[in-house]
């Protein structure tokens, strides 16, 4: 049982009552930086408890609906006595994308949807650990998108990632975008979207250029290109 481990390793769940369910998992997640845990847990409410619990020492504050998943540092785990990395996802349409508007199956897009949301956390994982000085959060969303939907897909869906943030050629259309926006940048709203329009349709060429590249060490390549390529990200 799951929880049983869980709660040996971070008793501050012993606090909760959660539903439980015989989807839920913890698992290992091997990356370019280590091994990453990762717990998956079925129902929205037991999600959203865990959260309150590891990451807000319980305190009931409002976990917004678009918070499809999380990635807890410096957690000590009581049962290795050390203190490490948890990504914890939750089940739900990716960034509220409906299978429809994503333009897949719906039988498959919930799947689709935990994997793309497990590999953008990674993605944030490894960056922050290989390019702690490389902190831009519209370049850190684009990016962690791009390896979550390479490594869920196989491929770059530049149409995919652009309905995920809202964004389009002419500007912003409504979505993620905005999340990561604030002050004086939320002025510049439309330039911004238009620019990250642009650059997802970069990285859309440039991952069919090298197509044959692992998605991991594709996201080392874009972090290269990070100053030249998202210069006009930041307002």
């Amino acid at each position: 049982m799951i929880w049983d481990n869980l709660t040996k390793s971070y008793p501050q769940l012993c606090f909760g009552k959660f539903c439980g369910s015989e989807k839920d998992s913890l698992t290992v997640e091997q990356t370019p930086v280590g091994p990453v845990q990762v717990l998956y847990l079925y129902h929205r409410e037991d999600f959203e408890q865990v959260l309150r619990l590891l990451v807000y020492r319980g305190r009931p504050v409002e976990i917004p609906a678009t918070t499809g998943a999380m990635t807890v540092r410096g957690l000590y785990d009581y049962q290795k006595k050390e203190k490490g990395v948890l990504i914890i996802l939750s089940e739900g349409p990716y960034s509220g994308v409906s299978a429809r508007q994503a333009g897949q199956p719906e039988d498959t897009w919930p799947e689709i949807s935990r994997k793309i949301r497990l590999y953008h956390e990674c993605t944030h994982v490894i960056c922050r650990e290989l390019f702690p000085q490389q902190k831009e959060a519209v370049w850190d969303e684009i990016v962690a998108d791009a390896i979550g939907i390479l490594k869920a897909l196989g491929y770059y869906d530049e149409k995919l990632a652009a309905v995920f943030l809202g964004v389009s050629r002419e500007g912003y259309t409504g979505g993620r975008l905005e999340n990561y926006i604030s002050g004086e940048q939320a002025e510049q709203l439309p330039r911004i979207a238009a620019e990250a329009y642009s650059l997802i349709e970069r990285i859309g060429a440039e991952s069919r250029a090298k197509r044959e590249m692992d998605a991991y060490d594709f996201l080392l390549y874009l972090q290269e290109k990070q100053s030249a390529w998202g210069r006009g990200l930041i307002s």
